[in-house]
């Protein structure tokens, strides 16, 4: 007798099944509520699951452990049709009368939203989605067509069967909907008296309907979210639409690319080679284990993102050079790390202190971050080399050998030249880095000081914020001479993510930042380049905005035809690469390791002699 049971490590067609790195990708799908119980209409499931997707239903709970243990497990979101949304949301009062109105479903959706956003999760909004993801973002909606809208608008009629359409829609050419449906004029069966009144910023209007209602908005490609009116659902499932599936198709296919990279970040150490975090403390109750309005990198948002690794400096704006200065200037410096080790000691539980990618790797593997430490501006080392040991000894694995402004070590790219470059006691510098193992950054140096510390160096450099002269002329980026020259000696570029460094006289994406990481692979090859944001310090850009959307960047670095092994090396490989032999090429790190966190804080509090 044939089993009743399903062996579901074979196929159903007697094919091989899909290995768990090619699985179809699961994409989650919100619920209505009724009569104490989470439930959504099959059509969602069917358009889903016959578009390539896994459909799951994420219960209408507000515990949002709950909900951030159900988007881990998906790679796309579908917010659903439903109820009305209750004015409150976007600051009118309910109309009496016209709104049917469910608290439950309000307070759940845009608590999954926010939490799916926090996670770059393409999102999809249908119907009360598309009115969700609008009022998230700012905008707002008119409750009741008929009674609000300015003209008389059509019969957006829930009486409409839900299969078939009842008018068209004109789709913007330059959106991302045209190219899903490849025609301007689109058949859809809106059945709605809410719709978008005001477009939230960042989104823009993709389709029309005859009297001017908005039908569908979308933020690409800044974020991968995009929202219709109708419901394309039971037109794919149910009506056979070509056009309705073929979104779908898109949808899940978006869902496939981040499931994609949400696996290069699990397998690959992912690192952000420059943060400036620690400029934060001043004046701010600061926690990095806690969501932090007042910047852009904390643990919340690292695990959100995926990101394993950030190297977090200590800056200090060019000052006087004086001796009483450059104390000064030494005593901040370690002021600003002792405060940062602080940090990891009260979250050490998530966190912890690496001087080395060996470390990093290890704090993977026990499910916690990884902070190194660096120095952006020589001028903390003052003109005492002793001072290298020092903060080799509190862990900074590399130096940033200027900032704006010239000092005693060398010139930078921006004011006016003083030394021509390296300083002889610039030199003395790089050489005493080379001997104890801390990386030379030149970010923010001049091209003579670039080019005096590629003759200079017995170990590869690092510049770790720094982007492509050729598609942003800034005298911080680097030409194309100096990639190849960086490439030659074994060094790496770390893109910056600074609006400014990547795009002149507009604002910069995320698809400009992938532009810069593009060019620098065709002129220094793909073992030269990474990704140093500069978040906390001005970093930061449409897209790419926080520890948590680097992941963008993968996303979009995989669009481009990317694989995991280059992925790998972007990512943070060639960083390692550089790192390891800069170590290795000294000989050990034996300040720090034999250190615990507590008695390296004790050393830096008793050096300063004061926070």
């Amino acid at each position: 007798m044939e089993s009743l049971f399903v062996d579901f490590n074979t196929a159903t067609d007697g094919s091989l099944p899909r290995g768990p790195g090619d699985r179809r990708p699961v994409i989650g799908l919100s619920v209505n509520i009724a009569e104490e119980t989470s439930r959504l209409h099959d059509a969602y499931i069917r358009a889903v699951a016959e578009a390539g997707g896994i459909p799951v239903l994420i219960p209408a709970t507000t515990d949002a452990d709950a909900l951030c243990g159900a988007l881990e497990a998906v790679d796309g979101l579908i917010l659903t049709g439903g109820a009305d949304v209750d004015g409150k949301y976007f600051g009118e009062r309910t109309l009496e009368g016209l709104a049917e109105v469910v608290p439950g479903r309000d307070a759940y959706d845009f608590l999954l939203l926010r939490l799916a956003v926090d996670r770059q999760l393409p999102v999809l909004g249908i119907c009360r989605g598309l009115q969700v993801i609008n009022i998230a973002f700012g905008g707002t909606i008119w409750q009741d067509l008929p009674s609000q809208f300015p003209v008389k608008p059509l019969a957006h009629s829930i009486l409409t069967p839900r299969e078939r359409p009842c008018h068209t829609v004109t789709v913007a050419e330059d959106s991302r909907l045209h190219r899903i449906t490849g025609n301007r004029e689109v058949a859809v069966n809106s059945r709605h008296h809410q719709t978008v009144k005001e477009v939230a910023p960042g989104f823009t209007v993709s389709a029309v309907a005859p009297d001017g209602v908005v039908e569908a908005i979308e933020a690409y490609p800044e974020r991968r979210i995009m929202g219709v009116q109708w419901h394309p659902e039971n037109m794919a499932a149910e009506g056979g639409s070509d056009e309705m599936k073929a979104l779908f198709r898109f949808f899940v296919s978006e869902a496939e690319l981040f499931a994609r990279a949400k696996r290069i970040h699990d397998r690959c150490l992912t690192v952000d080679s420059h943060c400036d975090t620690p400029m934060l403390f001043a004046g701010n109750d600061i926690d990095i284990g806690r969501r932090n309005g007042a910047g852009q990198v904390d643990l919340p948002r690292m695990f959100e993102g995926r990101l394993d690794a950030v190297c977090v400096v200590a800056y200090l704006p060019q000052g006087e050079r004086s001796v009483c200065a450059h104390t000064q200037a030494t005593e901040r410096a370690v002021g600003l790390l002792h405060r940062m080790k602080r940090q990891l000691e009260a979250n050490a539980r998530y966190v912890g202190q690496a001087v080395s990618f060996a470390e990093a790797e290890r704090l993977k593997r026990e499910g916690r971050k990884a902070v190194f430490l660096g120095l952006e501006n020589g001028y903390a080392l003052g003109r005492d080399l002793k001072n290298i040991a020092l903060f080799r000894d509190m862990g900074v694995v590399y130096i940033t050998l200027c900032h704006n402004g010239a000092n005693d070590i060398c010139d930078s790219a921006a004011g006016p030249a003083e030394h021509g470059g390296l300083s002889e006691y610039g030199k003395a510098v790089v050489r005493e880095m080379n001997r104890l193992g801390v990386a030379v950054d030149l970010s923010h140096a001049a091209e003579s000081t670039f080019y005096d510390v590629l003759q200079e160096s017995s170990a590869p450099v690092v510049c770790s914020h720094s982007s492509a002269r050729a598609l942003c002329d800034h005298p911080r980026n680097l030409s194309d001479d100096q990639l190849r020259a960086i490439a030659s000696q074994g060094g790496v570029v770390q893109v910056c993510l600074y609006g400014g460094f990547l795009a002149a006289g507009r604002d910069a994406t995320v698809l400009d930042a992938t532009d810069h990481i593009d060019h620098i692979v065709r002129i220094a090859g793909i073992d030269h380049v990474g990704i140093g944001s500069d978040f906390d310090g001005g970093g930061g850009i449409a897209g790419c905005d926080g520890a948590n959307e680097i992941i963008n960047l993968t996303v979009e670095l995989l669009r481009r035809g990317y694989g995991e092994v280059e992925m790998g090396k972007i990512l943070g490989g060639n960083l390692r690469r550089v790192m390891d032999t800069v170590q290795q090429t000294a000989g050990s790190i034996d300040g720090l390791n034999g250190l615990s966190i507590t008695e390296q804080t004790e050393y830096g509090r008793n050096f300063a002699g004061r926070e």
